[in-house]
């Protein structure tokens, strides 16, 4: 055994952790409002032939479509699916609904994305069983939001997510501590988090198919092939994952602020200033992966009077979302016109997960029109390219 497996294979506190995952989020919302959509085949996404596939109901998935593929494509495959454009605002608000339910119950929770969460519930075995307790929250979020959802509960939460998958669609399943080796090691390597096409074509050039193969792999042999990813799906193919369920809050947020040299009243140079603070922001949550729900701006006037205002929104990063509605909130604070000495903005309610806006977009060109700016700000600094707008 090498030194890096002798490392890792210690024994390590035993963990009970949940993780739920809302089935065909999109689809399962549109067919709360919709009941003639059930049972067909449904594709969320842009309508037009440029758009791309955002969601799909598993009865599209029989035809070979799946999330991210063209629409153009998609049609071909099934040219009976009924398209929709999706509704981000729908999807935020049933995704706020089941956290809410979800918080009311657990202990530690994790909000992933739009439509997973991890829970730790280690410990509660001693007053529930943590099966029923995790089979009773799934049915409570069932009745309450109208939602199908799967959970996988295991030691970890590589284990758990994996469990979740194979329990889909509108499942769950338990691998308990013993098990875990024996329920991994048949499954492809494509089931592992963090085995993308490309580390898939890879491992599967080297001859791996199967986890069980993955993991008795040297990990030296993997670091020096897939630099340093390669540990950590070594560890994950051997059941190891000592990440955290890190505690989610509503108030975990990214803000940045500027306070004049000289108190101001130019409204022209304020909101220049708004916009710019916002670019730089944006552009951290895009890079953190991360979705904000809330837009707060404050403003400081000479006096030192603080205000502040707030505006909840469906889940976004886009820079023309964040930019408009802040405006809107900045013009609806600033009534008293004295002079202002600090201007912040702060964006909260922070989940995971990338941009989902591009995907409803008649315009897939903004989407790569935000990826080439992030480009060139990560090779040549955040300053590197700004709005034509700010002259100062």
């Amino acid at each position: 055994m090498s030194s890096i497996q002798t490392k890792y294979f210690y024994a390590m506190g035993e963990r009970t952790i949940v993780h739920l995952d809302l089935d065909s989020f999109f689809v399962s919302v549109e067919r709360l409002t919709n009941s003639a959509l059930k049972d067909k085949p449904v594709i969320i996404g842009g309508l037009s032939d440029r758009g791309v596939v955002a969601s799909c109901s598993y009865e599209a998935r029989q035809f070979g479509v799946h999330s991210a593929m063209p629409v153009r494509m998609a049609k071909q495959l099934c040219g009976d699916a009924i398209f929709i454009r999706g509704d981000m605002e729908q999807y935020s608000k049933y995704s706020r609904l089941v956290t809410d339910i979800i918080a009311e119950s657990a202990p530690v929770y994790e909000k992933a994305s739009i439509d997973e969460h991890y829970l730790d519930i280690t410990g509660m075995d001693r007053f529930f069983g943590s099966l029923k307790w995790s089979h009773e929250l799934r049915q409570r979020i069932i009745r309450e939001s109208g939602l199908p959802i799967s959970f996988g509960l295991s030691v970890n939460k590589t284990i758990s997510k994996i469990a979740t998958g194979e329990s889909k669609p509108n499942g769950e399943m338990y691998i308990p501590p013993g098990k875990v080796k024996p329920f991994l090691f048949p499954l492809s390597i494509r089931k592992i988090p963090m085995v993308g096409t490309k580390s898939y074509h890879l491992l599967r050039s080297m001859g791996v198919s199967t986890i069980h193969t993955l993991s008795l792999i040297p990990p030296e042999m993997l670091v020096q092939v897939m630099g340093k990813n390669g540990l950590v799906i070594w560890k994950k193919a051997n059941g190891i994952d000592p990440a955290p369920v890190v505690p989610y809050s509503e108030q975990k947020s990214i803000s940045t602020e500027r306070t004049f040299e000289r108190d101001t009243i130019d409204l022209h140079k304020l909101r220049n200033v708004l916009i710019s603070m916002i670019e730089k922001i944006t552009f951290e949550l895009r890079t953190k992966q991360k979705l904000t729900g809330c837009v707060t701006v404050k403003i400081r006037y000479a006096n030192f009077d603080t205000h502040t205002l707030q505006k909840r929104l469906p889940y976004t990063a886009f820079d023309h979302v964040l930019i408009n509605t802040a405006l809107e909130l900045f013009d609806r604070l600033y009534q008293r016109r004295m002079l202002i000495r600090l201007i912040g903005v702060r964006f909260s309610h922070l989940t995971g997960g990338s941009q989902q806006l591009d995907l409803f977009d008649e315009k897939p060109e903004l989407a790569h029109l935000y990826q080439a700016m992030d480009h060139i700000r990560k090779r040549y600094g955040k300053e590197a390219i700004k709005r034509g707008c700010l002259d100062f």
